[in-house]
């Protein structure tokens, strides 16, 4: 199936409750432009680097979600543009968004990055230290970000179960977050192996890429 084929499938059986990311890691431009002519416009990138040399070179009406880990020190060069910040995994990372939002008088929409997992190697904040930044004095003056919800990455196994629980835990979490902050609303979880069960489980954005553009 052709990359317009891959992204109508799966839009089809994500609708209505969940939008597709396509993530671009690794692939060429010519790759995304496929997609793009074909009407997609919603791309996800790992790495600040690989993000901006894509955003140079495609056209400006481009929606880009940074997923990956994000580096302070590398906030700077995507400010002016990303639609979404979804690996926010602590309140430093959380005010230099702020800082550089800010200088580009923007408001970032951002996700808080949760540890669902059981591997050392993901990265995210604990439910309770996520209760606590977001109860925080320091939080409440940041006036540059807005937290729209909550991203998770499920373990990397074939128990269905166990990603299925993973997947059931953060909506719990997420939903008892929504009562004192009605500005969350997107629950980012579930990738080309998974997406269906996250779906199922309550995400609101899937992260899909192999599913599209093929394995690496």
């Amino acid at each position: 199936m052709s990359i317009a084929e891959n992204i109508q499938r799966i839009k089809a059986e994500i609708a209505p409750k969940a939008r597709l990311i396509a993530v671009t890691k690794t692939k060429p431009v010519e790759m995304l432009m496929e997609a793009y002519e074909a009407g997609f416009k919603r791309y996800g990138e790992n790495k600040v680097q690989e993000m901006v040399t894509k955003y140079e070179q495609m056209p400006k009406d481009i929606e880009w979600h940074l997923i990956g880990h994000l580096q302070t020190n590398k906030v700077k060069y995507i400010a002016p543009f990303v639609a979404m910040i979804h690996s926010v995994d602590s309140f430093k990372l959380l005010q230099e968004i702020n800082k550089q939002a800010a200088k580009n008088n923007r408001v970032i929409d951002c996700l808080l990055q949760i540890f669902i997992a059981q591997e050392e190697t993901k990265f995210g904040l604990s439910a309770e230290e996520a209760n606590e930044l977001l109860a925080s004095d320091e939080f409440k003056a940041l006036e540059n970000i807005r937290i729209v919800g909550l991203m998770g990455m499920a373990s990397n196994t074939e128990n269905e179960d166990q990603v299925r629980q993973e997947f059931k835990g953060l909506k719990q979490f997420f939903d008892s977050l929504q009562a004192a902050h009605p500005s969350m609303i997107e629950l980012s979880m579930g990738m080309s192996g998974d997406y269906l069960l996250a779906v199922e489980e309550g995400s609101t954005l899937v992260r899909v890429g192999s599913a599209i553009f093929g394995s690496r």
